[in-house]
């Protein structure tokens, strides 16, 4: 199966239901929010599954881009997307392996953007949200998407986590987060 992203290119999604692709009027609305943030931007892509969210922000001008998945399989289409999308002055990783273990590795770096998009009845919400504020990898003026079912309607954090908006488009929901303080950022 494929879908288009911006600029009408298609992108590759696995077979079945391993990964649920963000739908298009989801992406777009994301686009649109983060409009004027995305060019020149560091963006993560955690629970990436085809990258197309990813592929998206990489079409937009993203600086840089990584992916992480825990699937072989979903990593090798994400890989095969963005080699399609990048360009010369571009960079993009993925990683695989479980998202918790992995955030770690990526300390020391900040993200502008970052995208994360897990099994809807998955438990890793609160652990990979606290990761991202303890390893201090979103950027300061940077904003967190967190897709979700419409039912959970948030995840429910402690400073520093502040939500910005809340969205939901059909059985998608979305909630953006941002970090209200920097203590010893």
């Amino acid at each position: 199966m494929s879908l288009r992203i911006y600029g009408n290119r298609q992108v590759k999604t696995l077979p079945g239901l391993e990964t649920r692709p963000t739908l298009g009027r989801v992406r777009e609305a994301v686009f649109n929010i983060w409009q004027g943030y995305i060019e020149g931007c560091q963006w993560l892509d955690l629970c990436a599954g085809s990258g197309s969210m990813g592929a998206e922000a990489l079409c937009r001008g993203a600086k840089s881009a990584i992916a992480i998945d825990k699937s072989e399989a979903a990593c090798t289409i994400i890989r095969e997307n963005w080699q399609l999308v990048v360009k010369a002055d571009q960079q993009f990783q993925i990683i695989r392996g479980d998202v918790v273990g992995k955030l770690p590795t990526l300390a020391g770096q900040q993200f502008d953007r970052i995208y994360f998009d897990p099994p809807y009845a998955s438990e890793l919400y609160e652990p990979v949200l606290n990761a991202i504020a303890t390893l201090q990898i979103l950027a300061p003026d940077g904003e967190l998407a967190v897709e979700h079912s419409p039912e959970m309607q948030r995840v429910e954090l402690l400073p520093p986590w502040e939500i910005c908006r809340q969205k939901v488009y059909g059985n998608t929901g979305l909630t953006f987060y941002h970090l209200t303080t920097i203590g010893d950022r």
